[in-house]
C-alpha cells in the first residue's frame, strides 16, 4: 500500500513543469503548472500577479524548438504547444494594442502597454521620423529620471541612454534640450501618458512585422495594427488596408492572400510570400485573431476559419478570446482603488537599456558583447534615428483624452505614407517568424558598414565574441572590395539584425 501511493505521488511530481515568463520590466514570474495545464491558467497565474484585470490586450509569446514565435494558445495545453525541454521560458507582452491606450481604464494597464511601446522603440519595431523621436525619448528621460538638474546631469547625460537601436549626436543634444526646457514638472505617470498619446499617433504603432516578399521579390514586412492591415516597404507603408474591408485571409504553403473588398465593388488580392510554411501559418493566424478582435461587435460573432477555399481541408482556427468593444465595456465596469505601480525606474535592463544609466551602446567595447546570429535582408538599410516613447499618466486622464487624433488619421484615404526618415527595419529578435542565419563573417562585416548596434538577451550559453582587431580588419576588407566596385559605402549597407538562439523567448 505504501509502495503504491509513493509511486503515485512520484507520477504527480513528474507532470510538474517548471516555468518562467519575461514580464515587460524584464523581472520574471516563475511558477510550477501541471502537464495538462491550458495556457488560459498560465496567463491567469500572470495577470493576478500582475494586479491585472484589463487582460484581454496581453498575451504570453514562445519561440519554438526550430525558432519560429507563436503566441500561446489559452484553450490549448501549455506542454503540448511548447514542445520544447522543461523548464519552459516564455514573455508576457502585449499582443492586441488598444486603439487609444490613453484611454484605457487603469493606469496599471497604461503603464504596462507604455512598457511595450517602450520596448518596440528601442527594437525598432515602432519607426518615427526624427523630429518626433526626439519628443519620445525626451518624455522617457523625464519619466525616468525626472527635472533636468545641472547638478547631477552633465553635458552629454542623454548619451547615457540607449533609446533607439542607432542614436546619433544631434538627436541626443535634441532629446537634452526638450527635457531641459519643455518637461519640467512632469510627473512619471504625466510624462508616460504624454508618450502613449504621441506613439499611438504613428503609422507604425501596434505593428508586429512579418518578415515577407511581394510577388516582385522586394523584401516587405506585414502587419496587423488597431486599425487594419499594414505593409512596410523602405521608409513607406505602401498599403494600408482598412478592417472593415479584408474580407478574407487564407495561406497555401508559404504563400499568404489578403482578399480586400474596397468602394464601388473593387476587388483585390494582396499575395505575399513567407520564408517557411510554418511563418506563414503563423502569419494568418495573427490575422485571424486580430481580425476578429478589431472587426467583431460581440464574439459570439466568431466563427472558426478554414486555411483553404474547401473547409474539411488545410488549417483550421478559431479566435477564443473576447473582442475589443466588449473588453472596453468590461472596462468601464472597474470599480476597485487602483492597484501600486512599481515602475522599474535605474534598475539595468537586458533587452531594454534605455533605463540603465551607462554608456552609450556604440561606445561599449565589443570583446564584452555576445555573439549573436544576424540577418542580411535585400534592399533594407539599418536603422539609425528611429523612435522612443514612454508611457504616462494624470490624475485626471479623461480631461486630456483625445478621441479623435488617431481615427481621423485612420480613414484617410490615403494609401501610401512616409513613416520615417530610415528604412523600416526591426532587429530580426523581434521578429515573429525566423529568418534563415549566415556566416560570422557577415555579421562582423555588415556591423563595420552599418555601425549597426546589435544586441541579445542574456543567453544560457555564450558563442565566441570577435576582438575589436578582427572586426577592423573585416571592416576594411568590405571598404576595400566597395571602392574597386567603385560604390559608395551607404549603397554597400547591409542590415544586421538580431536572431535569438533556440528555445530563446520572443521579444
Amino acid at each position: 500500500m505504501l509502495s503504491r501511493l509513493m509511486s503515485g505521488s512520484s507520477r504527480s511530481l513528474e507532470r510538474e513543469y517548471s516555468c518562467t515568463v519575461r514580464l515587460l520590466d524584464d523581472s520574471e514570474y516563475t511558477c510550477t503548472i501541471q502537464r495538462d495545464a491550458k495556457g488560459q491558467y498560465l496567463f491567469d497565474l500572470l495577470c493576478h500577479h500582475l494586479n491585472l484585470l484589463e487582460k484581454d490586450y496581453f498575451g504570453i509569446r514562445f519561440v519554438d524548438p526550430d525558432k519560429q514565435r507563436h503566441w500561446l494558445e489559452f484553450t490549448k495545453s501549455v506542454v503540448k504547444q511548447l514542445r520544447s525541454q522543461p523548464p519552459f521560458t516564455m514573455c508576457f507582452r502585449v499582443k492586441f494594442y488598444p486603439a487609444d491606450p490613453v484611454a484605457l481604464k487603469e493606469e496599471i494597464t497604461r503603464y504596462l502597454v507604455f512598457l511595450q511601446i517602450k520596448r518596440d522603440l528601442y527594437h525598432g519595431r515602432l519607426l518615427c521620423k526624427t523630429s518626433d523621436a526626439a519628443l519620445l525619448a525626451a518624455y522617457i528621460l523625464q519619466a525616468e529620471i525626472g527635472d533636468y538638474d545641472p547638478g547631477k546631469h552633465p553635458e552629454g547625460y542623454s548619451s547615457k541612454f540607449q533609446f533607439f537601436p542607432k542614436h546619433s549626436e544631434k538627436l541626443e543634444r535634441k532629446i537634452a534640450e526638450i527635457h531641459k526646457t519643455e518637461l519640467s514638472g512632469q510627473t512619471p505617470a504625466t510624462s508616460e501618458l504624454n508618450f502613449l498619446r504621441k506613439a499611438q499617433t504613428l503609422e507604425t504603432y501596434g505593428v508586429d512585422p512579418h518578415p515577407c516578399k511581394d510577388v516582385s521579390g522586394n523584401a516587405a514586412f506585414l502587419a496587423f495594427t488597431p486599425f487594419g492591415f499594414v505593409v512596410l516597404q523602405g521608409n513607406k507603408r505602401v498599403h494600408f488596408i482598412k478592417w472593415n474591408e479584408v474580407t478574407k485571409l487564407k495561406f497555401e504553403g508559404k504563400t499568404f492572400y489578403l482578399y480586400v473588398s474596397q468602394k464601388e465593388e473593387k476587388k483585390i488580392i494582396l499575395t505575399y510570400f513567407a520564408p517557411t510554411p510554418e511563418a506563414c501559418k503563423h502569419l494568418w493566424k495573427c490575422g485571424i485573431e486580430n481580425q476578429a478582435f478589431y472587426k467583431l461587435e460581440k464574439s459570439s460573432q466568431v466563427r472558426t476559419v478554414s486555411s483553404s477555399n474547401l473547409f474539411f481541408k488545410g488549417s483550421r482556427f478559431r479566435y477564443s478570446g473576447r473582442v475589443a468593444k466588449e473588453v472596453m465595456e468590461s472596462s468601464a465596469k472597474i470599480k476597485r482603488e487602483p492597484p501600486e505601480i512599481h515602475r522599474a525606474g535605474m534598475v539595468p535592463s537586458r533587452s531594454c537599456p534605455s533605463i540603465t544609466h551607462g554608456p552609450r551602446l556604440s561606445s561599449v567595447p565589443r570583446t564584452r558583447r555576445r555573439a549573436v546570429h544576424i540577418s542580411i535582408m535585400e534592399g533594407l538599410e539599418s536603422l539609425r534615428d528611429s523612435a522612443h516613447s514612454t508611457p504616462v499618466r494624470t490624475s485626471s486622464h479623461g480631461d486630456t483624452f483625445l478621441p479623435h487624433v488617431r481615427s481621423s488619421r485612420a480613414d484617410s484615404n490615403e494609401r501610401v505614407a512616409v513613416i520615417a526618415d530610415e528604412a523600416y527595419s526591426p532587429a530580426d529578435s523581434v521578429l515573429p517568424t525566423p529568418v534563415a542565419e549566415h556566416s560570422l563573417e557577415l555579421m562582423l562585416l555588415s556591423r563595420q558598414i552599418n555601425g549597426a548596434t546589435c544586441i541579445e538577451e542574456e543567453k544560457e550559453s555564450e558563442a565566441s565574441t570577435p576582438t575589436a582587431a578582427e572586426l577592423e580588419a573585416l571592416g576594411g576588407e568590405l571598404r576595400a572590395l566597395c571602392q574597386g566596385h567603385g560604390r559608395p559605402e551607404e549603397e554597400q549597407a547591409m542590415v544586421c539584425l538580431q536572431n535569438p538562439l533556440s528555445g530563446e523567448p520572443a521579444h
